[in-house]
């Protein structure tokens, strides 16, 4: 999973992160309207966390820009306003989910893991695609039930494939998903390569079919 964490509390934040990093979500921060919408504008997200207060701007105005630019980023609010009100705009604006501050780390990564998998796997906590199976909590791939080890990134790789399925998907759309906003200072993305030569080759020699195709020119799709 890819996180944007707005929020302009920086020990709030970065609290967020920490504790996400060792559960293997990337995550990327912004504490201001103005790093927020730079952000939006420029890169695709599988959840974004959303403090309504922020110093430059209001969270609802991210919504609505959101909204405007057809995102289909996941949206969760994080906020210390507990109005029936602000909940009520909020999910007319668009946003998924709604905990209100202080909240448990906890609690705030399972709704974010519900929201994703409700998004891209239609709710399962298990992702099935003929004899591949990918139990998502435990990070556990089988191919006819035998474990297949992955690294992480070829494990994000799988299930962006895989959640993407049909759909050609851009080196660059890749190398954001698995980099976050550091592949713009990539010099190329041919660590992409690698990563799906190597994918290709462990599926392939745990008996899995050849389901990842290259469009030239173009990227990558998950083909049935």
């Amino acid at each position: 999973m890819k996180v944007l964490i707005i929020e302009d509390e920086q020990d709030i934040a970065q609290s967020i992160q920490g504790y996400f990093k060792g559960e293997g979500v990337k995550c990327e921060t912004a504490h201001s309207y103005v790093q927020a919408i730079h952000k939006i504008d420029n890169y695709d997200y599988d959840c974004i966390l959303l403090d309504l207060g922020l110093p430059d701007g209001d969270g609802f105005d991210i919504l609505r820009e959101l909204r405007s630019k057809d995102k289909t980023d996941g949206v969760i609010i994080i906020s210390a306003k507990e109005t029936l009100e602000a909940r009520i705009e909020g999910f007319s604006l668009g946003a998924d989910d709604y905990l209100t501050k202080p909240f448990h780390l906890a609690e705030l990564l399972v709704r974010m893991q519900a929201l994703v998998r409700r998004r891209n796997f239609r709710g399962s906590n298990r992702v099935v695609f003929k004899e591949i199976q990918i139990e998502v909590f435990t990070k556990t791939v089988l191919v006819s039930g035998q474990k297949l080890e992955l690294t992480r990134k070829e494990l994000n790789l799988l299930l962006f494939l895989i959640g993407n399925n049909d759909k050609v998907l851009s080196k660059s759309a890749i190398a954001e998903h698995l980099s976050g906003d550091m592949a713009d200072m990539l010099d190329s993305h041919d660590f992409i390569y690698a990563h799906i030569k190597n994918l290709k080759k462990k599926l392939a020699k745990a008996g899995s079919g050849d389901y990842i195709k290259t469009v030239y020119g173009e990227g990558y799709k998950w083909e049935k």
